[in-house]
C-alpha cells in the first residue's frame, strides 16, 4: 500500500548509530537546513524544543532536527548528564518538536532512532499504523490512524542502523 502526501514533512534523529549517523552527514553535504540539539542546553533548561520549532517553520525544505552524534561526543554527554538522563531529555524534546511540528501543519515525520520513534508515536498519541510500501528493507512507510478531521499523517520510523546514507531523502522522495 503506497501513501500519497505531498504535505510538509520533517525529519527527527535521536539514534547515533553509525548509520544515523551517515544519513544526517549526508542531509547536510546537500545543503539541507539542520538544526542539532544540544542535550546540555536540555538540562540546562534553555527552550530547545521551542527555538528548534520555531527555526523548522522558518525553513523552505523539510528540515531536519537532530540530536546525533560521533561515539566521543555521546560518551561526554553521557558521563556529564547520566546515560538515563541524557537520553530522556533528548527523547522528551524531540517528542515535543514531532507534537509542534505535527501542530503546525507536518504531515509526514521521517524519524531515526528506535527510542526516539517510540517516543514520537507516544507524544502524538498514536495507537494504530497502516503500514505502506517499504522505503528499504525493514523500513516501511506507515499511515498514523487517526480522529475523523485530523489531517493524515504519516510516520516512517526506523531504528538507527537502518538505511544507506540517503535513506532521508529516500523517504521523502517515496511520496
Amino acid at each position: 500500500m503506497l501513501f500519497r502526501s505531498t504535505g510538509p514533512a520533517a525529519v527527527l534523529a535521536g539514534s547515533c548509530s553509525t548509520a544515523t549517523q551517515a544519513q544526517v552527514a549526508r542531509w547536510m553535504a546537500a545543503g539541507r537546513p539542520a538544526l542539532r540539539i544540544d542535550p546540555a542546553a536540555l538540562a540546562r533548561g534553555e527552550p530547545v524544543a521551542e527555538q528548534a520549532l520555531a527555526w523548522a517553520r522558518d525553513q523552505a525544505q523539510p528540515p531536519l532536527v537532530y540530536a546525533t552524534a560521533d561515539a566521543d561526543t555521546l560518551a561526554a554527554t553521557q558521563a556529564a548528564l547520566g546515560v538515563a538522563q541524557a537520553g530522556a531529555l533528548v527523547e522528551h524534546a524531540l517528542a515535543a518538536i514531532a507534537r509542534g511540528l505535527v501542530g503546525h501543519g507536518v504531515q509526514r515525520l521521517v524519524v531515526a532512532g528506535g527510542e526516539t520513534s517510540g517516543a514520537v508515536v507516544q507524544a502524538l498519541d498514536v495507537h494504530a499504523l497502516r503500514i505502506g510500501a517499504a522505503i528499504c528493507p525493514g523500513v516501511p512507510w506507515t499511515q498514523a490512524v487517526r480522529i475523523a478531521g485530523q489531517a493524515p499523517l504519516q510516520l516512517a520510523l526506523k531504528s538507527g542502523n537502518f538505511g544507506g546514507p540517503d535513506f532521508f531523502t529516500e523517504a521523502l522522495a517515496a511520496h
